[in-house]
């Protein structure tokens, strides 16, 4: 893989850090959920529906998927292409959209953000080709020019305001049921604890979308990661800790993407890159 051009002042790892983390998480995403379908999670079975298979055969079929998104996981690492991964945001986006279509709420798919807007933040690295064999080629980009820096850290930005406002309006609004029992697991009362949960992340997605800072940007990493935590803690498989790698990828690998941009500079305007 190669890493992004390393500007003046900058080191190797911090210019190829927001590239890994970013192949780390859509990984993570891809074992996590290949992982629940190989367990047939009967959940599930409503997202068959939509397509109109019966839920005897969405059991049936659930291994295969897994079985598929955990071979694309392998393909990130070993060998990245931007056909494989721009399936994958394709594929991602599809799942998160099933949950509004099966009936659940539209907080549902924007919550899972991080599972979309990551591979798309990943597709953008991928050097430039007008060939057809550039899709199927390991190849970054060489080069982080400004404009290329801005449109990455837009997109890891709206994907981290939209996954906090999203799993905020579901503790807010929704009030899932799965919430209570979770902050059960550290002695808080859902319904007063819902409430307040869903104000604060709605408040920490407001932050991000003005300001976004590296100390903002790591405080949501370990915010998300302590929340995500209590899923197993009450009782939901490991694996959906695993499966949501896009939600703490995308804030980590904006706050690793924010310092370069005092270094960025636009070759056609010859302007230093404006900060987020």
């Amino acid at each position: 893989m190669a890493a992004a051009t390393t500007c003046s002042g900058e080191s190797a790892f911090a210019s190829a850090a927001p590239c890994w983390i970013l192949r780390i998480g859509l990984i993570a995403c891809y074992i996590g959920h290949g992982a629940l379908g190989l367990i047939r999670m009967a959940s599930w079975t409503s997202y068959f529906g939509v397509v109109g298979i019966e839920p005897q055969h969405a059991l049936a079929l659930m291994p295969w998927v897994g079985a598929f998104d955990v071979a694309m996981a392998f393909a990130v690492w070993f060998y990245p292409t931007r056909a494989v991964v721009g399936y994958m945001a394709a594929w991602s986006l599809w799942t998160a959209l099933l949950r509004p279509l099966a009936g659940e709420s539209c907080w549902e798919m924007l919550e899972r953000a991080g599972n979309y807007g990551v591979p798309c933040a990943l597709f953008l690295l991928f050097a430039d080709g007008g060939t057809a064999k550039a899709w199927f080629r390991n190849r970054f980009s060489d080069t982080l020019d400004a404009v290329l820096a801005r449109r990455i850290a837009w997109v890891l930005r709206l994907t981290t305001v939209l996954l906090l406002f999203g799993h905020g309006a579901l503790n807010l609004i929704v009030q899932k049921p799965m919430f209570s029992a979770q902050y059960a697991m550290i002695c808080l009362p859902g319904a007063t604890a819902e409430p307040l949960i869903g104000g604060f992340e709605c408040l920490l997605a407001f932050a991000v979308l003005l300001k976004p800072t590296r100390a903002l940007l790591f405080g949501v990493v370990g915010w998300k990661l302590a929340t995500e935590a209590l899923c197993p803690m009450a009782g939901a498989s490991f694996w959906v800790f695993v499966e949501h790698g896009g939600s703490y990828a995308a804030p980590l690998a904006l706050a690793f993407l924010l310092p370069q941009f005092r270094f960025l500079h636009d070759s056609a305007a010859g302007q230093p890159a404006r900060a987020l």
